[in-house]
């Protein structure tokens, strides 16, 4: 087998195997269109309204003098 004869399959594997990876990637964005009018249709994108908690009620207690005295402790450290 020739070096030319060896180039050219390669060309020709290189080709064929873009080839397949592009008809892949045409085939998964057609299955997912697909699956978005599905979805659509079913009407199963429409997120329910969550139920709104208080901020407060969200963020967990604080003990704020823990806090300044960690911070007071590291100030004295660094000094």
């Amino acid at each position: 087998m020739t070096i030319a004869e060896m180039l050219t399959q390669s060309g020709i594997l290189t080709v064929l195997g873009m080839c397949v990876v592009f008809a892949f990637l045409v085939i998964l964005i057609g299955c997912m269109n697909v699956l978005r009018v599905v979805v659509h249709a079913l009407k199963l994108d429409k997120e329910e309204p969550k139920a709104q908690t208080p901020v407060a009620a969200a963020a967990p207690a604080v003990d704020e003098k823990a806090i300044v005295a960690a911070i007071a402790t590291a100030l004295h450290e660094k000094n």
